[in-house]
């Protein structure tokens, strides 16, 4: 990726083609994109019918769209509020992220439009919504997913998130990774999604400094004391979804005896007991190798390690998950998870946090991501 952070103007009467053009503030688009007019995505969503919307987020609201070729897509519409710029960052980040890359594990970013105080993203559209609408919550959800099918999900979301910190230039946090903001196509092909609040380092910058934002429960701890952004922090999230994916637990969950409590604990305490496999989601009775499911546990647990230097890198989580990561996985420590229990222990600073972190993780989240299409089943 190339930037510059001069203005592209999205304004247009009718969509067309660039290559090779900037994008506010921080970018060159050096494949094609669509620059589309407001007219035509009205069009397309039936004039952003309420019915015709299938998401909304902490940045705006997000309607499925037919475009004239016949193609579906996702239209993310974000409001900027003048006083804060809120809804314009958002909407740089996303261009700045998504424009100039392609992966099979990240959300296709096919153009944009700018109308007054609009700010329109046109993204490809999800047949299976996210995966926290399709496979958390009751039993009937998670049975329609196999251990095949969850072994592909992790692993494809390891690859996407392997590919934005270590392959493209420059490297890319997303900062909010949670199974809301996980898509699947037709085929159940994980797509990580909602890059409102991703921010790029370039190749020698070990960390940066900057406001905490992200939600509670998937949140590293040294990032929410500390402000501190590392890739390591995505790399704890990743950890949180993938517990969440073989246990079939929310990340946060109440009952009676032990009150409020997180997956992380909960998955620690197990492991010290050598009763992991007791965490494993039951709707999958037989259709399991036990050992495989501890082994992806245990990587989740490697990845939300409360020591960051210690978490490995999503290049090696992805040898971890593969048939060949027994023995990787067998010769590493697993020391104590960090979680964040407590909004207390976040470091806000002067300017207001993203409203993501306020509401804790759970199943009952509210649509988080911006493609989540139809009712929760």
């Amino acid at each position: 990726m190339k930037f510059s952070f001069p203005f592209l103007k999205c304004f247009s009467s009718s969509s067309a083609t660039l290559e090779g053009s900037q994008i506010p503030y921080g970018g060159q688009i050096s494949q094609h994109f669509t620059v589309y007019s407001y007219d035509e995505l009205k069009a397309a969503t039936h004039g952003f019918r309420a019915s015709n919307k299938i998401g909304e987020g902490g940045f705006g609201s997000v309607y499925k769209g037919k475009l004239q070729n016949g193609i579906f897509v996702a239209v993310k519409v974000l409001s900027v509020e003048l006083e804060s710029m809120r809804g314009e960052r958002e909407f740089v980040s996303e261009i700045a992220a998504l424009s100039d890359i392609k992966h099979e594990n990240l959300v296709n970013l096919r153009g944009c439009c700018v109308d007054g105080a609009n700010r329109l993203l046109v993204y490809d559209y999800m047949e299976n919504n996210s995966l926290s609408q399709t496979f958390l919550g009751g039993e009937q959800n998670r049975s329609k997913f196999t251990w095949t099918l969850r072994k592909e999900i992790s692993t494809g979301i390891a690859k996407g998130l392997s590919y934005l910190h270590e392959e493209v230039s420059p490297h890319v946090v997303h900062r909010d990774i949670k199974a809301s903001n996980i898509l699947l196509d037709e085929k159940f092909t994980p797509k990580i999604a909602d890059f409102g609040l991703a921010r790029l380092f370039s190749e020698n910058t070990s960390h940066i400094s900057t406001r905490v934002a992200g939600t509670l429960g998937y949140l590293s701890p040294e990032y929410a004391v500390s402000g501190h952004l590392t890739r390591k922090s995505d790399v704890y999230s990743f950890g949180v979804v993938l517990l969440e994916i073989v246990s079939g637990s929310p990340v946060v969950a109440f009952d009676i005896t032990r009150g409020e409590h997180f997956l992380v604990n909960k998955a620690w305490e197990m492991y010290n007991s050598d009763q992991l496999l007791e965490l494993v989601d039951p709707v999958l009775d037989r259709d399991i190798s036990s050992d495989e499911a501890v082994r992806f546990l245990k990587v989740g647990l490697l990845c939300v390690q409360e020591n960051a230097s210690l978490r490995p890198k999503m290049s090696m989580v992805i040898k971890m998950l593969s048939s060949n990561g027994v023995i990787i996985v067998d010769e590493m420590k697993i020391t104590q998870p960090g979680i964040v229990a407590d909004l207390m222990d976040v470091k806000i600073g002067r300017k207001h946090s993203s409203q993501s972190f306020f509401s804790k993780a759970s199943t009952s989240m509210s649509p988080g991501s911006p493609f989540q299409t139809g009712r929760r089943k």
